[in-house]
């Protein structure tokens, strides 16, 4: 195999105008991407409710996209270290509103979670891609600096998301249109992409895709993630169902190691894995997305059903959260620039982190805003201070011609703790929610189930008053218990930054080059695919 070329040189470095131009449509592709789920937060209980669904189908609606996004991320970012970036960055946009579109026209609960996997596909591509795009462009010593621009824009798609799913359901627009209002702007963004982005392109003779490893690793993990969604509430956790899931979804990833190990161009580079620091952030970021996502999916239902607020009121309320996620992503992104030094930042926020769900921890239908807000402020910080923070260390660690790789095996660990993060969170929720609603019932004088009959518990407008009380204080001091959880979880995170090794970022875009390699510059014409 040849070595790689790339179409920009590394003096040909882009100005912060052209970074700022590149960076307009990768955000909008991003915010597009995370305002669109972030919209079916507030809006989840109504929607499941008026589709009469269950507590399990819910989690299912949110694990079905994460599972999808995880399988397939580390495919999308090995391809985008052997083909265009901006192409690529491009169709995981269309996939993903397509999957919106559908979602939006759904009749039942099962359509919407087959739905929402066909939008993890494209969700997967738009988070690791925009990722990688960035690290393609601006030194990890720079990076900081525009770390605060992704952190705004994160910030804005997860409170503005769930204030517009909030507001779109308490109009007569009705909730189908959180589906469907993301597809104007996704336009937009795939207009501005065409127009704004260039990134470098490496050219490879005889390349191969590992379309072996890539499946193995897919259907392990799909298939292993699908045994956590449905034990201990479908099936027992020593049953012949879990001997069927998991004994081959370990042989499969077994496979899938030895598969990548051999291969000239593996979907996760093993080498890269087995460096300290990269395998530290894979352990923390695995850490901090089950704590993250598996916590936070839960607040929003939490503040409808457990509180009785509508949703524009409860995407209000998650605010602090958001707002802590900003400022920290922006602070610790310029302190970053100006030192260099990355660890302190990482080891902060996954403190500051743990300290937020514990407090969260505490949490029941009665307990005060602001004790629930200071909690969420003190999770908004960790998280901005850790989770993109984790992604360039790793950045900084392989050469430009893996940033793909590098960066979506990142992404796929902090996915794929996501997903195991709300499934197991969901299904102790789940458990705890029908203990408690059985055993008011109970002491009621009450059967068990009546009042209810064929309608969902989440569609309380369809309950007698009696019965919204006891289900409202069921998920009201259930969620507490999954966020003690949460913060247990997050401790991983801190242990694995403590042995992080100090570095120091590095201001080129790549690598040193070394004599017996040197990259070959193409013309710059070439830059503009």
């Amino acid at each position: 195999m040849s070595a790689p070329t790339t179409t920009r040189a590394e003096s040909d470095a882009m100005s912060h105008r052209q970074i700022l131009e590149a960076l307009s449509g990768l955000l909008l592709a991003l915010f597009v991407a995370m305002s669109s789920a972030t919209i079916v937060s507030t809006a989840l209980p109504t929607i499941i409710g008026s589709l009469n669904g269950s507590q399990n189908q819910y989690t299912w609606v949110v694990t079905a996209t994460l599972l999808t996004s995880t399988a397939t991320t580390p495919i999308w970012g090995k391809l985008s270290d052997l083909y265009s970036k901006k192409l690529l960055v491009q169709l995981s946009i269309i996939i993903y509103v397509a999957g919106s579109i559908v979602a939006g026209f759904s009749q039942s609960a099962g359509e919407l979670i087959a739905a929402r996997a066909f939008q993890g596909i494209g969700l997967g591509g738009v988070q690791a891609l925009v990722q990688v795009a960035i690290a393609a462009m601006i030194p990890p010593r720079e990076r900081g600096r525009y770390n605060g621009y992704l952190g705004g824009v994160l910030a804005l798609a997860t409170v503005g998301g769930p204030l517009l799913g909030g507001v779109i359901v308490d109009s007569p627009l009705g909730w189908r249109w959180c589906f469907f209002a993301g597809a104007p702007v996704a336009v937009l963004a795939l207009i501005v992409l065409q127009r704004t982005l260039h990134l470098p392109v490496f050219k490879r003779d005889n390349v191969k895709i590992d379309y072996a490893g890539a499946g193995l690793i897919a259907v392990g993990v799909s298939l292993l993630l699908i045994w956590i969604s449905f034990v201990d509430s479908s099936f027992a956790w020593i049953s012949w169902q879990t001997f069927a899931m998991v004994i081959p979804s370990l042989l499969i990833l077994a496979a899938a190691v030895w598969v990548e190990s051999r291969v000239a161009e593996p979907v996760v580079p093993l080498p890269i894995v087995k460096q300290r620091n990269t395998a530290l952030a894979i352990v923390a970021s695995l850490a901090v997305g089950m704590a993250m996502f598996g916590g936070s999916v839960f607040l929003g239902q939490y503040f409808q059903i457990g509180r009785g607020y509508s949703p524009t009121e409860a995407g209000l309320l998650t605010i602090p959260m958001m707002g802590g996620l900003l400022l920290s992503s922006t602070i610790s992104g310029r302190m970053i620039t100006k030192s260099g030094k990355i660890k302190p930042y990482i080891l902060v926020g996954t403190v500051v982190l743990v300290a937020g769900f514990a407090m969260l921890a505490f949490m029941d239908h009665r307990t005060p805003l602001w004790f629930l807000w200071t909690g969420m402020l003190l999770v908004g910080i960790g998280v901005g201070m850790s989770m993109q923070n984790l992604v360039l260390a790793v950045q900084n660690s392989v050469a430009l011609k893996d940033i793909g790789a590098a960066s979506s095996t990142i992404a796929f660990f902090r996915s794929l703790g996501g997903t195991i993060g709300v499934s197991v969170l969901g299904a102790v929720l789940a458990h705890r929610v029908t203990d408690s609603i059985t055993s008011q019932l109970a002491a009621s004088g009450a059967p068990a189930g009546s009042g209810s009959g064929s309608v969902s518990a989440l569609n309380l407008s369809s309950l007698p008053d009696a019965f919204q009380h006891i289900i409202r204080a069921a998920y009201g001091d259930a969620t507490g218990h999954i966020f003690l959880i949460s913060a247990i979880i997050a401790v991983v995170g801190v242990v694995a930054s403590l042995f992080f090794r100090n570095i120091t970022l590095r201001a080129t875009v790549d690598l040193a080059k070394t004599a017996e390699a040197p990259a070959e510059a193409v013309p710059a014409e070439a830059v503009n695919r």
